[in-house]
């Protein structure tokens, strides 16, 4: 399908909490579509972390097109606003080329940042009171510096995650030189459209069997070598403070390795942490109205968005609709 320049573009999202199945639903579904699929994840994007994050297999990923998967190294700076302008870029080619461009993960920042009018280029920053910040973590950890974010901006708190310092320092500079919250910076311009037309669905479990199916995966994650994967990563000089290192699985494995705590203990830790990013996510995006939602224990998920994607593709774009 190849759209004139004054055609909204049809995108298909795929988003919802940890553990619901987004990655093997949008492999299924861009097989039935003729889909690509651009990954919605900000931990996805890091080479040699691949247990931790659940990452697509090699078949899987040959299977169909993934973007935006292995594109930095753990140490390398990588942010919402860079994300932002490769995903568009990527997704006009996958529309271009006939394709149709479905996004998939749980990253409901980088969701917003590719569908809606996200401005990221006007927050402002301060270089010697980020460093300050960084030092202050370094000394006190970052739970200090998260305590502060919640207390002056509670907002932005409750959408980071308690590890991701990068983003609180972020957030703190902001609303030190600004007195305003980080959010308030990414809210849409509603005078300005979409360059997309989204139809979004999320997946979603009864809250009791969504915690089983995280238990599962983190069980599943051990056995499969987690420990491993995070032994080599440090054993190649990756230091713990990094923002990929803080991430659900390597922070948690890290600090056992590093003699703080047992094997089991850490394990429940993660399991705990995973829950609290899953009832995060959640939040996130259920301010969305325009997602719907699925219960993957009630339906055949991967049929049931492929028959309404070709409803929409009919209904929105007759002209040049394959299907």
């Amino acid at each position: 399908m190849k759209e004139s320049p004054e055609i909204q573009s049809p995108l298909i999202v795929i988003c919802g909490p940890t553990a619901t199945g987004k990655s093997i639903t949008g492999i299924q579904i861009a097989k039935e579509v003729d889909g690509e699929i651009i990954s919605a994840d900000s931990m996805l994007i890091y080479r040699g972390m691949d247990i931790g994050t659940a990452k697509p297999t090699n078949a899987e990923m040959c299977a169909i097109p993934h973007h935006l998967i292995d594109i930095v190294e753990p140490d390398q700076e990588y942010n919402v606003a860079l994300y932002q302008k490769q995903a568009r870029e990527i997704i006009i080619n996958i529309i271009n080329r006939g394709k149709l461009p479905i996004l998939v993960g749980g990253t409901g920042l980088y969701i917003g940042a590719v569908i809606d009018d996200y401005d990221f280029s006007r927050a402002p920053g301060n270089a010697e009171y980020r460093n300050k910040l960084v030092q202050d973590a370094k000394k006190h950890g970052a739970g200090k510096l998260y305590e502060l974010l919640h207390k002056i901006d509670p907002g932005s708190a409750a959408r980071l995650h308690p590890h991701d310092l990068r983003r609180i320092i972020r957030a703190l500079e902001v609303y030190k030189y600004t007195g305003t919250p980080i959010s308030s910076f990414h809210k849409v311009d509603l005078s300005r459209k979409s360059i997309f037309n989204p139809l979004m669905f999320g997946l979603n479990l009864e809250r009791k069997k969504l915690y089983e199916r995280i238990e599962e995966r983190v069980e599943h994650m051990i056995r499969s070598g987690l420990v491993t994967e995070v032994q080599e990563l440090l054993n190649r000089g990756f230091s713990p403070e990094l923002n990929s290192m803080r991430g659900l699985g390597y922070k948690e494995l890290t600090e056992y390795l590093q003699g703080k705590r047992s094997l089991d203990s850490s394990i429940d830790i993660l399991k705990r942490n995973t829950r609290r990013f899953a009832k995060r996510q959640m939040t996130w995006f259920r301010r969305d109205k325009r997602i719907k939602w699925l219960n993957i224990d009630q339906a055949d998920v991967p049929g049931e968005i492929v028959t309404e994607i070709r409803s929409f593709l009919l209904e929105e774009y007759p002209k040049v609709c394959r299907k």
